[in-house]
């Protein structure tokens, strides 16, 4: 049946929520994106006025969309080369969808996002859809076809997952800005011990390049090995500014509402650095450099407005 312009109209009014829902549970903005539009198919070609809820028709659609998706990317994942990391957002993309809460703003942080991976499909869309859109059990349950007894479990067992391997005490946003900056300092000093500082004793640093930018295999690990491998990572080299299309402009920004650092050649995001900090110093770095995933951050960062950079790197 051909849809109206009000049935048009109601699905174009769930979207934002459906594509916030979706890049949680994916990781990935375009493939979120292509699951909203095989939604929308799916209600073009449904008898609409005979759905009774539109809202949790659609959410019930897209999510199973989504979960033979995240089925099928695992299979995928296994042949991706090099380390695998969600797709990173900057401030003001509409898909990082809600913030009004705590939850809701911890289940799109980056270092979640990652540690999302580690679940199960269900395991994930159950936390997903409780954490960060508060949805009942009883409509999660009729979403996935489970029990809701089953649901609660999933969800308590999920969270569990979640908060053994999330950080440390939250520290407030002037103390992040200050640590960035003096990372960034301690980076450019060409000195190791002003960074091993700054990072806890258990710091990691992780890159995904997609192979088709260089980036390690395997994570480094330890506050002196992760010092190192970032000081040489900001150490000036013609190679490095060959690769990138110039010297990128270092700036301080926010991607999936943490401390990141953007690297920007002409216009155009070429890494981001979403950095994990807690009381204890800086405990992770996750670095996004796979030119696909940084698509949608470089349509952001054209958009809006953005101060001059803290300098020019390589």
């Amino acid at each position: 049946m051909a849809l109206t312009m009000h049935d048009v109209d109601r699905f174009e009014a769930a979207r934002p929520r459906l594509e916030a829902i979706a890049y949680r549970l994916l990781g990935s903005a375009s493939e979120a994106e292509d699951a909203v539009q095989e939604t929308f198919l799916r209600w073009q070609a449904a008898d609409v006025d005979r759905i009774e809820v539109p809202e949790a028709w659609l959410t019930k659609v897209l999510t199973n969309l989504c979960l033979n998706q995240l089925t099928s990317a695992r299979a995928r994942r296994e042949t991706y080369v090099g380390q695998w990391l969600p797709e990173p957002l900057l401030a003001g993309d509409p898909m990082l969808g809600p913030a009004d809460t705590a939850e809701q703003r911890e289940s799109v942080s980056y270092a979640v996002l990652t540690l999302l991976e580690r679940l199960s499909p269900n395991e994930r869309a159950v936390y997903v859809l409780k954490e960060a859109f508060d949805y009942p059990h009883r409509e999660i349950a009729e979403i996935l076809d489970i029990s809701e007894a089953a649901s609660q479990q999933i969800f308590h067992r999920a969270k569990k997952h979640v908060a053994a391997g999330k950080a440390r005490t939250e520290i407030d946003e002037a103390a992040v800005r200050r640590i960035v900056e003096e990372f960034l300092a301690a980076a450019t000093s060409g000195k190791t011990e002003p960074l091993v500082k700054l990072l806890t004793s258990d710091a990691i640093a992780v890159g995904d390049g997609g192979g088709k930018v260089p980036a390690r295999a395997k994570a480094f690990e330890g506050a002196v090995a992760v010092a190192k491998f970032m000081r040489g990572l900001f150490k000036p080299a013609p190679v490095k500014r060959a690769l990138v299309g110039g010297s990128p402009a270092i700036h301080i920004s926010t991607a999936n509402g943490g401390p990141a650092i953007l690297a920007v050649v002409d216009g155009r995001v070429v890494g981001v650095i979403c950095l994990e900090i807690g009381a204890d110093g800086i405990a992770a770095f996750r670095s996004q450099v796979n030119p696909d995933k940084l698509e949608r951050a470089t349509e952001v960062w054209a958009a809006t407005e953005h101060g001059e950079p803290l300098f020019h790197a390589f």
